[in-house]
C-alpha cells in the first residue's frame, strides 16, 4: 500500500511582554501540560490567520503575528489510551512573535484551556517535564537569541481560501 505522508500543521505564538512569555496550561491526556498558545491550522486560513485565531481562542488577548521565529518539525510516539496501537504523530510547526493586543471581554478561554499564565525564561526553563510539546522551550529560546524572519516569507496562495469547510 502506498500511503502518502502528511504532518499536521500547526501555528504558535511567542508573545514576550516586560521578560516573561505567556503561556497556557491545558488538560491533555498527559494531564495539566504548559504550551506556547497554539493548534491546528484550519482549512482556509493562512498560517498568520491561524495564529492570531489560535492565541485568541487560548488566551483571550488579540494578537497580531508580524514576524516568523522559525519552523519546526517535531514528533509523538505514545501508546493509544485502551488501545495496543501507536500513536505517530508528526506535527510541522510555524511559530511567529508580533503584537499583543488588549484581552476581549466576553471571550472564553478554549476547551481544555484552564488559564494562562506569564512566566519567566527560568521557569519555563526549570518546568520541561510540564512541557507539552518539545518545540515550547526551544521556540522561546530561538526567540530570546533574536531569530526572526519576514512574515511574508510564510506565503498563502488566494486558492485556499477557497477551500470549502
Amino acid at each position: 500500500m502506498n500511503m502518502r505522508w502528511k504532518p499536521s500543521v500547526t501555528v504558535a505564538a511567542i508573545i514576550e511582554r516586560d521578560g516573561k512569555f505567556l503561556l497556557v496550561e491545558e488538560m491533555t491526556t498527559d494531564g495539566l501540560m504548559l504550551n506556547n498558545p497554539a493548534g491546528h491550522l484550519d482549512p482556509g486560513e493562512s498560517p498568520l490567520e491561524g495564529c492570531a485565531r489560535e492565541a485568541l481562542e487560548e488566551t483571550t488577548y488579540l494578537f497580531r503575528p508580524t514576524q516568523l521565529v522559525g519552523v519546526y518539525l517535531s514528533r509523538l510516539q505514545r501508546p493509544m489510551p485502551d488501545s495496543t496501537e501507536i500513536e505517530d504523530i508528526t506535527y510541522l510547526r510555524f511559530a511567529f512573535c508580533g503584537q499583543l493586543g488588549e484581552v476581549q471581554a466576553g471571550c472564553q478561554l478554549d476547551t481544555g484551556i484552564v488559564r494562562t499564565l506569564w512566566l519567566s525564561p527560568e521557569e519555563i526553563r526549570s518546568s520541561t517535564a510540564r512541557h507539552r510539546s518539545p518545540l515550547l522551550l526551544r521556540c522561546m529560546e530561538d526567540y530570546l537569541r533574536g531569530q526572526r524572519f519576514p512574515a511574508q516569507l510564510v506565503f498563502t496562495d488566494p486558492s485556499v481560501q477557497l477551500l470549502q469547510n
